[in-house]
């Protein structure tokens, strides 16, 4: 191009104007309409639904009590922020941080009041265990895990049932340390890495097709099984913890001793319930001849030697879990027993040990590049803050719903329940927690209902926990949709399962739940959290 065309061309740019000109208004009427097509969305009638339901509630709902006018705000902001957490109108991490804006502007608490419940020392426990889980995913421990246990259960020769044992008892065991969607998006790549192994669709016998169903159920509700276990293992746990802490600051805090010496036993039995289940609709006495033949031993064996043995960072990070495990465990024993919380005064807690261990990992050397440590910020990229800040919004309702005075209106109004029968009133409790939950989050189910069953509780002249524990634990009980939870989708979308599936499994296996932790509550419970104490040592 010659330095005429070029002027010429620059010429003809300036001439062009930078916006498009409008032709008339019949040119209009189309983008009209697009406009109106794209504000009168779904998403957005549900935006507009949380404001005008507080405001409605604001205008016309009287309540009564001590604070007549604040109840009746944190009521209003309640339904707010419920219903943009129901309908996700709003992305959940987001509708979670709106207690920061909502309760200072309705005066239900200060500013300040609101932004230190979105860090204590249950948060500071995330943190850090979402740190060290990271660490495992990392390094691939989590594979060369399941196929050492795996490899324990094969059976020589094959036996599926033990075999199913085996891939299920993992899954429970890495979803005691890390959060249940992080525990079946490590292990159902296992799972399935072995039936891989097994014949296509097409040229499958129906023993193999059962046996791949089983497989899949057995590691999707296995996770939220072993979740139950600990304090780390699911964030409804943590919820639970939170707001005790928050509701009865005088009382003994649940430390993840005391919730392991309940949630194990407890996890255990809902975990043979499983397996039972699965085995009695899933694998058939003929299905290990038809297996025997694609699963073995050996070909375990080369998947495991294809890992290589064990290197330095890996045995480091093994130790350090262990170490926060042992930490955990002994941070408070038993009343004769203080354990090593005692030498910080009580200052420490768990998320103190948690952080502390995690910390470690950023100082020492992988040993496989210089000056490489094992882990860095860029591998914590991944860590789900959205959880993190749901949990924090949970323990600010429980703060507003006390301070503003809502809680003591809602105890007068449960004052029919008195004399109901807890053997009664417990199943009932969890089965509407576990009903709720299969159409929305387990964490947000508990942010609802544990307030409500305080209340409830107390009205009933109950120990809280008596109904807190089967409030939350139900809220866990999401066994019958994809939707129910994250892990139910992640075992969903591999295809080897459909609803009727998990039906078919979840209906006996919400039944066991229940059953188990009604039963288990009031003795085990007793034992361990004191539910025998006179509820009047806790008000």
């Amino acid at each position: 191009m010659d330095g005429n065309q070029e002027g010429a061309s620059t010429s003809d740019d300036l001439k062009n104007p930078l916006l498009p000109i409008q032709e008339p208004t019949e040119s209009l009427s189309p983008d009209i309409h697009w406009s109106l097509r794209s504000i009168l969305t779904t998403n957005n009638l549900f935006i507009l639904l949380g404001p005008l339901s507080c405001a409605a509630i604001k205008l016309f709902v009287e309540l009564d009590g001590a604070k007549p006018g604040t109840s009746r705000d944190m009521l209003a902001v309640l339904a707010w922020i419920f219903l943009w957490w129901l309908t996700e109108a709003v992305p959940m991490p987001i509708t979670s941080i709106s207690p920061l804006f909502l309760f200072p502007l309705f005066g239900i608490a200060s500013a300040d009041d609101v932004a230190q419940t979105y860090m204590d020392d249950v948060i500071a426990l995330v943190l850090g265990s979402f740190i060290l889980a990271l660490a495992v995913e990392h390094y691939n421990i989590h594979r060369r895990l399941a196929l050492n246990i795996t490899l324990l259960f094969c059976g020589d020769p094959l036996k599926p049932k033990l075999l199913l044992l085996g891939i299920c008892g993992t899954s429970v065991f890495v979803s005691m340390w890390m959060h249940n969607v992080a525990a079946a998006v490590l292990m159902m790549p296992v799972a399935t890495g072995i039936l891989q192994r097994l014949p296509t669709h097409s040229g499958r016998s129906d023993d193999i097709s059962r046996f791949c169903k089983a497989v899949v159920l057995g590691v999707t509700y296995s996770v939220a099984i072993g979740g139950m276990s600990t304090l780390t293992g699911t964030g409804v746990n943590l919820i639970l913890v939170g707001m005790w802490k928050s509701y009865f600051p005088d009382a003994e805090p649940i430390s993840f001793s005391t919730w392991f010496f309940f949630g194990f036993p407890l996890a255990l039995i809902i975990f043979f319930a499983l397996w039972v289940i699965l085995c009695f609709f899933y694998c058939s006495s003929g299905s290990g001849n038809s297996l025997s033949s694609y699963l073995d031993k050996n070909q375990l064996r080369e998947e495991l030697e294809v890992l290589g043995p064990m290197v330095f960072a890996e045995k480091t990070i093994l130790a350090v879990f262990s170490m926060l495990i042992v930490l955990w465990m002994t941070r408070s024993i038993t009343a004769d027993i203080p354990g090593w919380g005692v030498l910080f005064n009580g200052l420490a807690g768990d998320g103190t040990a948690s952080v502390m261990m995690a910390t470690l990992l950023f100082i020492i050397p992988n040993k496989k590049q210089q000056g490489e440590k094992l882990m860095d910020w860029n591998k914590c990229k991944k860590i789900p803050w959205g959880m993190i800040l749901l949990l924090g919004a949970g323990f600010a309702i429980a703060d507003g719903f006390r301070k503003s005075g809502l809680a003591d209106v809602l105890s007068k109004s449960l004052d029919f329940l008195e004399e109901v029968p807890y053997l009664a009133i417990a199943p009932a409790v969890c089965l509407i927690s576990g009903t709720i939950t299969e159409f929305t989050s387990n964490n947000a189910t508990t942010t609802l209902v544990i307030p409500i069953l305080i209340q409830l509780a107390k009205t009933m002249k109950l120990h809280p926990l008596l109904l807190m524990v089967p409030g939350a634990i139900g809220a866990q009980f999401a066994f019958f949709l994809p939707t129910g939870t994250p892990s139910n989708a992640v075992g969903f979308a591999t295809k080897h399962i459909e609803i009727k599936d998990m039906f078919k499994v979840g209906l006996p296996l919400k039944i066991a739940g229940i059953a188990a932790l009604t039963l288990i509550m009031p003795t085990l419970g007793a034992l361990v959290f004191g539910t025998d104490k006179h509820i009047q040592q806790l008000q």
